[in-house]
């Protein structure tokens, strides 16, 4: 494991009760000496109930009034965010908290300026839904073409940042659109990006996954205008 640091993770939750409480505990025992930034983004389904009967001084909970999207539930995380490095980790269970280490290592060790966890670098993932996949792909491509990178997941959902560097940027996007826009304010900023393969537990629309097409057409508009109008 890379040396031990302090970290806070950010966790953007919206209408996952079943499984905020399972995320949660597996951050807590990553193995770092964690703080836990939890916005609900206006939650329905009980989610918002469950987080203020949370007892834990490691974990502080922030709550949208109104339904703002994933990206403006980052960006009050990020400010309240207190630690050295931040991770993002989505309030699923498709991402996993023992994975910190291998997405730390590059920042600890000052290779990096940010880390992409890639699903699509060799790790172990659950086999599914083909069109998602090619999405996932095509979008990572544009951005690679407008910003001149050679990323493999753009839009994956665990980044981590270096505090000091996350602050220096002008974040806006909303939605889903925050992937895209941290992409290319960084690779402009002239960030140093790393990325290491990382395991993914994908699920199915059924079992509550939430992105579909027409995101991914937002995506597109919004990879062009970071990097062209923004």
């Amino acid at each position: 494991m890379a040396e031990v640091a302090a970290i806070s993770v950010v966790i953007p939750v919206y209408n996952e009760v079943k499984t905020i409480g399972e995320v949660i505990r597996r951050v807590l025992d990553c193995g770092y000496d964690t703080e836990v930034v939890v916005v609900d983004d206006a939650s329905s389904d009980g989610t918002r109930d469950y987080l203020e009967q949370l007892e834990n001084p490691k974990v502080r909970c922030y709550y949208h009034a109104v339904n703002r999207g994933k990206g403006a539930a980052l960006r009050l995380g990020f400010a309240a965010a207190k630690n050295d490095y931040v991770i993002v980790q989505d309030a699923d269970l498709e991402y996993d908290p023992r994975d910190f280490r291998l997405v730390m290592e590059p920042l600890v060790d000052g290779r990096a300026d940010m880390v992409y966890g890639s699903r699509f670098l060799g790790g172990p993932h659950r086999v599914l839904l083909f069109w998602h996949y090619l999405g996932n792909r095509l979008l990572t491509l544009i951005s690679n073409i407008l910003n001149n990178l050679n990323l493999t997941d753009m839009e994956t959902g665990m980044k981590a940042f270096r505090r000091d560097k996350l602050t220096e940027l002008k974040l806006s996007a909303d939605r889903f659109t925050f992937e895209p826009e941290i992409t290319a304010k960084a690779s402009r900023a002239r960030w140093r990006i790393y990325e290491v393969p990382i395991s993914y537990s994908g699920r199915t629309y059924e079992e509550g996954k939430k992105i579909g097409w027409r995101d991914a057409v937002t995506a597109i508009v919004a990879i062009a205008y970071y990097r062209f109008l923004d």
